[in-house]
């Protein structure tokens, strides 16, 4: 049977029926019911922050966030290569210019050595990106843009549940975006939220989610539909239910993973950092003189019907509808080029068996 490098977590049939019941009662199944007033509350509670807006997809939130924030069109925006393209793209839907930052050595994370030699009069936020569950280097960051005046918009799509010295990573910076992708360690199906402080962009961010509308006969911004329904809420409060069971499964896994790949010649492996509770989201493994290349390992597997990807591969600033940027080649990324030449993230979620785990060890080691 086929491995994939993901696979989705799931309630019980039985827990998601008795969830979704009542929906055939009230017929409420959109424009924030029960289920996702629920929902939102649990989320909140759950990730310690003091404000969630649920969305109907993660993308759409960071979109809604950069549109709230009514940054001048033409405004530069700091942020990494090493991300899922969705990053880059919400960043230059919202007409602004997105700057690349290259990553460091140990965890994928944005160089925050690196951030203050690409300010200028134009930076106007930072949209750094947790990587693989790997956080950024939140204090120094934040030091940064307080001593600009800069924004912090977090791409926190990998780190749903991860805390930082027993804060809730999505309490950090001005926002904070999390995914609810059905590959995700958390999922609703679709989904996304955002975390984030400013009460005064409660209503400013419900009206952009719902068309721009303000009550019903107001439109007070160009928005989008970006609501998310009473069946991914009630996918979400299901799963919630088991998040910490799931996550505490993804960490054996990750634990055989390293015990069988640890300190072996031409193989990295990220680092384990300090003062964070891992989500145990993604397992990159960094292939560097070793006696198969990245591709060829890929490869093995495939031909054992076990599914790995290069993520992430290839760089969004490498993508054609970034070249024409008035940035494109003027800021230089060599570690995150390094990596995306190299790294692969093997397949890894709650229900893979350690015998599989021992499996695809075997092939990349024999």
């Amino acid at each position: 049977m086929a491995i994939n490098v993901t696979r989705s977590s799931m309630p019980s049939y039985e827990e998601y029926c008795e969830e979704i019941k009542d929906l055939w009662e009230s017929r409420w199944l959109t424009n924030m019911g029960a289920k996702h007033q629920q929902l939102q509350a649990e989320l909140e509670n759950y990730l310690s922050v003091p404000q969630v807006a649920l969305y109907t997809n993660g993308h759409l939130a960071l979109e809604n966030i950069i549109a709230a924030l009514d940054f001048p069109k033409g405004s530069e925006v700091i942020t990494t290569p090493f991300t899922f393209v969705s990053t880059t793209h919400a960043i230059a839907r919202n007409g602004l210019v997105p700057v690349f930052c290259d990553v460091n050595e140990r965890d994928y994370t944005m160089d925050v050595t690196k951030i203050e030699g690409l300010i200028t009069e134009k930076t106007c936020a930072i949209v750094p990106v947790h990587v693989y569950g790997n956080i950024c280097d939140v204090d120094t960051i934040q030091e940064i843009a307080d001593r600009h005046g800069l924004k912090v918009i977090y791409d926190a799509a990998h780190a749903f549940g991860v805390k930082y010295r027993g804060a809730g990573i999505g309490s950090f910076g001005d926002a904070s975006m999390f995914s609810f992708h059905a590959t995700k360690v958390y999922h609703t199906i679709e989904g996304g939220c955002l975390c984030y402080g400013d009460e005064l962009l409660v209503e400013k961010l419900s009206d952009i989610r719902n068309f721009g509308l303000h009550g019903q006969e107001e439109c007070l911004y160009v928005g989008g539909n970006a609501k998310m329904n009473e069946f991914q809420a009630a996918m979400g409060i299901c799963n919630l239910r088991h998040i910490d069971q799931e996550i505490a499964k993804r960490k054996a896994v990750v634990e055989r993973y390293r015990a069988r790949l640890e300190n072996i010649p031409g193989i990295k492996l990220s680092v384990i950092q300090k003062d964070v509770q891992s989500n145990y989201a993604y397992f990159p493994v960094v292939f560097d003189g070793y006696k198969y290349s990245r591709d060829q390992v890929v490869a093995l597997l495939k031909e054992k019907e076990i599914l790995a990807r290069k993520y992430f591969y290839p760089l969004t600033n490498a993508f054609s509808c970034y070249q024409a940027l008035p940035s494109a080649g003027k800021e230089k990324t060599p570690i995150a080029d390094y990596f995306a030449e190299r790294v692969l993230t093997l397949p890894l979620y709650a229900d893979l068996s350690l015998e599989d785990v021992d499996r695809i060890c075997d092939i990349i080691l024999q």
